[in-house]
């Protein structure tokens, strides 16, 4: 009988090495000078937004440095002639950013990834704290500079200061450096013993080569290439955009903690600090906005109830919205819209979202990170410093710029700059038909279509008007189609009644941006649109956060005798039994909001002459809309 052995759970015993690794690890041996020790420092962490500023490298024991902006030459003769690399996390980083920074490059095809290697033999972590654990030191001097330190470093060498690239390259040859330490360490760790003909090398050697500390002769100070970014006039010049008053807010989860707010006029900038939700709303309104730019999750994953880990619907379709996943994609590190430290400021957000777009207010959600990348300011965390000079670099002015002001404040005047941005057309939609778009900043112009909305009470003549724009060149769609369509679904009759019952069900059970959406997507891709029966304000504030100064809304008006004969001259009834049903519709709770679309509206035509002065007057309207947009 086999007697069986006692496992202990203290055991730090080593995997054996694979058959195609212990491969690798012989050529490597056989062949040192060959082996490329390379690391990248980049402006953040994302493949998508951010980019490589310097390439460092060893190989055949000597030091090299490609800095961006110079030419690639080297650094490509460098990878084509290896037959090994080696890095520290670079099947998830630097392979990635090499390939997409420089298209033609030739990796060699074994990749030996210390950190995979050294978690066979029981270390993990970062490189940084591995070497603490291994006492490996080639960073006297610069021990103070960590990953977001070096993107500071390419700020500063950026701006002028080339001891700033010094450093930095200090930093990234102090990364290869350690590389071969690790790497001997965890060969040995792992009982390696290269094949029959490899012999016993000392890899710190080649990645620390005796002229690390020799720094390049031909550093220069950055180009004005590298150091042009677009501003505020070059971008928006000219356009209605660049005129616009848009508020940002820099939302936190509570009432105790005060929110980031400011005003965004053209290029000029006020902000302050704010508690409470009615001084938020009491403030936005008194500013008459176009737009509202809110930093905050503004909806729940699609399926979810409420933002609590108690919804029945948690299970099903978890914590996190498409946009989320889709930044992460792009190697964006964001939080689910429902992790529980997130739970209050997304409701927070949502319910003033909803408040705002109840008044026709439109509000969109904004990722000030995006737009920061444009404008090559670093990301959250590097400072009042960095993101004054980034917005001021902009063309951004404002009292901010040499008083003290907050964190908060700067990064909702960022969050108002996302707004002129969409304006724009500069801006990319993240989201759902379930899930309203997160705004991402984008300088890709992003064509929007020509969109009329048009409003007015009962009979004012609002599908007359529809009708003359679809003639004239427009693709018709209307509110009550959709209606339709639902009563349909549910068997119910195609009357007044219930459309007016299900509209206000609708509207009051907050499906109504659903409704628009699926009414919107009837036109298909049509790049004039005209959208009948508008009746709520959030109709309004969806389309606008949509299509932006592209959309023009036009309210239809007559007095309530002119309105009360079209009726009754519609129906095959008695005079006196059409008028009630005039009165009762006209009163109806789904058309009490109709008069304050009035307000919302670009345009007020009254509805009083015939049908050919009407057609003249709504004709010549939307030749001044083309000729201003």
């Amino acid at each position: 009988m086999k007697s069986k052995r006692s496992k202990n759970p203290l055991s730090t015993k080593i995997n054996p090495v694979p058959k195609k690794l212990h491969s690798q690890l012989s050529l490597c041996t056989e062949f040192p000078e060959k082996v490329l020790f390379i690391d990248i420092e980049t402006t953040g962490l994302s493949h998508f937004y951010d980019e490589i500023t310097i390439v460092g490298w060893s190989l055949g024991g000597v030091s090299e440095t490609y800095v961006k902006g110079e030419k690639s030459d080297a650094l490509l003769k460098a990878a084509e002639s290896a037959i090994a690399m080696v890095t520290f996390n670079g099947i998830r980083f630097d392979k990635r950013f090499l390939e997409i920074e420089f298209p033609e490059i030739s990796l060699p095809e074994v990749h030996i990834d210390l950190m995979y290697l050294c978690r066979r033999v029981k270390l993990t972590g970062g490189q940084k704290s591995i070497e603490t654990e291994l006492k490996i030191d080639f960073r006297q001097g610069i021990d103070e500079v960590d990953g977001f330190a070096a993107v500071l470093l390419w700020h500063e060498y950026l701006r002028g200061d080339l001891q700033s690239l010094k450093r930095l390259i200090q930093y990234n040859r102090a990364d290869i450096a350690a590389m071969g330490s690790i790497f001997d360490i965890a060969l040995k760790k792992l009982n390696f013993s290269p094949d029959l003909f490899g012999a016993k090398v000392r890899f710190e050697d080649w990645s620390a080569p005796k002229d690390m500390y020799t720094l390049p002769s031909n550093l220069k100070k950055a180009s004005k290439s590298l150091t042009r970014a677009p501003t505020f006039r070059e971008l928006f010049d000219g356009l209605p955009a660049s005129k616009s008053k848009i508020v940002g807010i820099d939302l936190t989860g509570s009432e105790a903690r005060a929110t980031g707010w400011c005003i965004l006029d053209g290029t000029a900038v006020e902000t302050e600090m704010i508690s409470t939700d009615a001084d938020i709303i009491e403030k936005t309104i008194e500013a008459k906005p176009h737009l509202i730019s809110i930093d905050s999750p503004l909806c729940l994953p699609f399926g979810r109830n409420t933002v609590f880990d108690d919804d029945p619907a948690r299970e099903e379709f978890g914590i996190m919205r498409q946009c989320e996943r889709e930044l992460k994609r792009r190697g964006i590190n964001v939080y689910p819209s429902l992790l529980p430290s997130m739970q209050k400021l997304t409701a927070r957000g949502i319910r003033l979202a909803e408040h705002f777009r109840s008044l026709g207010l439109p509000v969109i959600e904004s990722y000030p990170g995006a737009a920061q990348d444009i404008m090559r300011i670093p990301r959250k965390g590097a400072g009042e410093k960095w993101l004054k000079i980034g917005l001021g670099g902009f063309g951004v002015t404002g009292e901010f710029l040499d008083k003290k002001v907050t964190h908060d404040e700067l990064d909702a005047i960022t969050s108002a700059l996302v707004g002129t941005f969409h304006l724009a057309e500069l801006s990319e939609e993240l989201g759902t038909s379930n899930e309203p778009p997160l705004i991402i900043p984008d300088l890709k112009v992003s064509r929007r279509p020509h969109v009329i909305g048009v409003s007015g009470p009962i009979a004012a003549g609002k599908t007359t008007v529809a009708k003359i724009l679809e003639k004239s060149g427009y693709a018709y769609t209307r509110f009550s189609i959709i209606i339709d369509e639902i009563l349909e679904e549910r068997g119910l009759e195609l009357n007044r009644e219930n459309r007016q019952k299900l509209g206000l069900e609708i509207n009051e059970t907050g499906r109504q941006r659903e409704l628009a959406e699926r009414t919107l997507n009837r036109a298909g891709d049509a790049n004039k649109i005209v959208i009948d029966g508008l009746r709520f304000p959030d109709d309004h504030a969806f389309l606008y956060e949509k299509f932006g100064f592209k959309y023009f809304h036009l309210f239809v008006d007559a007095d309530e005798k002119t309105r009360e004969a079209r009726y009754i001259e519609r129906l095959n009834v008695s005079d006196k039994i059409a008028r009630s049903e005039f009165l009762v519709a006209a009163s109806s709770s789904v058309e009490a909001k109709v008069q304050d679309m009035g307000l919302l509206a670009n345009e007020v035509c009254y509805n009083k002459n015939s049908k050919s002065e009407l057609s003249a007057s709504v004709l010549q309207t939307t030749e001044q809309i083309h000729g201003e947009y």
